[in-house]
Parts: C-alpha cells; structure tokens; sequence
C-alpha cells in the first residue's frame, strides 16, 4: 500500500468533510482507507447517519446514485466516472417501460444493481440479502424481476405462489463460474464449503452448500464450524473473508473472477476525487423521488 496516498487520503477528507465507503469487490488497499466497507444499499444506509458532508463512495455508478437518492442534501462523489456495471447496463427505463406494456398489472421488482431511472419505473427494489423476504411480502402475485434472471430464477424457485417473469441480464462475472467447474474443485477440496452468490447460474447455486449475498457469505464463513470453503463470488471479498477469519482457508473459485470495473478504483483516484471534488453524482429530483418510494417499499417488506 502506498503510505503517501493513505497520508494525502487522510488530510483531504478532513479538509473536503468526507466518509469514504467501499464495496467488499474493491482493491484491498482502497477497503483499507474507508471507514466502512459493505454492500452496496449498506453502505448507502450507512452513510444517511454520517454527519459528512460529502460521500466518497467507492464502487460502481449505480451504488452512488443509491447513495444521492437517500441522502440528497450531500455531495456524493465517485473516484472513477467510468465504474459501471454491465449488469445493471442491461436494462434502460425505456426498455422497462416497453416491457411492462407487455404484462399489465404486473409489479415490478427490480434489483438494486440498476440505474436510478430503471429503479424509479419500479414498484419495490430488492437485494441480494432480502430479495426472497421482500417477494414473499409483496401483496401482488404477478411479479417483473430484472434485471439479473439468475437472482430472479433462485427466488423464483422458493417463491412457487409467485408468477415471476424474469428480464433476460446477468453478471458477467458470476456467469464465468460453470458447473464443470464447481464440480472439479470440490474434488480438489473435499472438505471444503461451497458458498456462492445467487447472481450464479441455477447449476451452480444448485451445487452450493450456501448461496447468498456478499455479506451473507462473509457471515456464514464466520459463524460455520468448517475450517476450508471454496468462494464463488467477485475476487476482492477475499481480503474482509481472510482478515476476519485468520484461522481458515478460503479458495477462490477462479482467479478470473475479477469486476474490471470494481478494480478501476485506485487510492490514487481517492485522493484525486477528494484533491479536485470530481465526479459529482446527480440524480434528477423527479426520478429520484420515484426511485426513493420503491427503496421505501423495500425497507418496508424486508423488516
């Protein structure tokens, strides 16, 4: 790690009045520097209770505008203005809205990773730790999930009285973990756990010992009594994964399963973004206050 940038990082978010948050898919050296690393609705929660007046949020695109919906009257800044998640690229509000013609009376769920425009045509948000809750607690049994159909198909399969039409995205890369694949390292590592995300394909999550959220993985690593588990999910939950448990093994799935644009992120970019106050993220009043009611909803059904 570099002391200078950490050094420079420390003064500047005095000096800009700044948190600094970090999704658990960053660079071990920048989860380092933030004052809390999470997922990414966490860290967006966490922050409405900073008294910082600016957010640093390091991360992807869509995470930030999260950030901006719930805690408006704060700058939110992004260190890299080109960290996008081709999930969440795969569905525009337009597209939504043309497909929700097709299924009237339908509501939509859609999943966190999505733009704020997507996320303001949407009746309730979900995520990864509380999207089977929310869809179980929803009134309606016509249901649009998008836009991950892996995330979709899981729940789906635990939510049999749900008519759920699932929008055709997917993260490009959980799908780089293949059943093949799975099979070959459970043999390599017999006692090991398989913990992967439902962002995985329906052959994979159908192998694993748990299937959850970022957060969810890093939980059951702590409270298993196992000492070996095999990951499938993004590289950089490694770090938080060795740091909290020093006294068992974590194997990575693959060393390819890496999010370009989560590691676009560099301490360097930190500093830059709080030196310059770059990369300033808005969202437009009206969509915001749409995307909020959906947020609210979800808050709501995931008590």
């Amino acid at each position: 790690m570099d002391v200078g940038f950490v050094e420079r990082i420390k003064k500047l978010k005095q000096e800009r009045d700044a948190v600094i948050v970090a999704h658990m898919y960053q660079n071990d050296d920048v989860q380092a520097v933030a004052d809390m690393v999470g997922d990414s609705f966490a860290l967006s929660k966490y922050c409405t209770g900073r008294k910082e007046k600016t957010i640093v949020f390091c991360g992807v695109d869509f995470m930030a505008e999260s950030a901006k919906i719930l805690s408006p009257e704060k700058t939110v800044l992004i260190p890299v203005l080109d960290a996008g998640c081709p999930m969440a690229d795969m569905i525009t509000a337009e597209q939504l809205i043309e497909f929700k013609k097709q299924y009237p009376g339908y509501a939509v769920a859609t999943y966190i990773n999505s733009s704020a425009a997507v996320k303001a045509e949407s009746d309730v948000i979900v995520t990864s730790s509380n999207a089977l809750k929310v869809i179980r607690g929803m009134e309606e049994k016509n249901i649009i999930f998008g836009p991950d159909r892996n995330l979709g198909s899981f729940i789906a399969k635990q939510c049999p009285e749900k008519n759920i039409v699932l929008w055709n995205g997917f993260c490009p890369t959980h799908h780089k973990i293949k059943k093949e694949d799975v099979i070959k390292i459970k043999e390599t590592y017999p006692n090991a756990e398989l913990l992967v995300h439902p962002e995985c394909t329906p052959d994979v999550t159908g192998l694993a010992d748990y299937a959850g959220s970022t957060k969810g993985i890093i939980d059951y690593a702590a409270a298993s009594n196992s000492k070996e588990f095999i990951i499938g999910t993004e590289i950089g939950v490694m770090y938080q994964l060795k740091k909290n448990n020093p006294d068992k093994k974590f194997y990575i799935m693959s060393d390819e399963l890496i999010c370009p644009n989560m590691k676009k992120t560099t301490l360097e970019s930190i500093a830059d973004c709080l030196e310059k106050g770059e990369h300033e993220i808005s969202v437009p009043a009206d969509v915001s206050e749409k995307a909020k009611k959906a947020l609210d909803r979800m808050l709501e059904l995931g008590k």
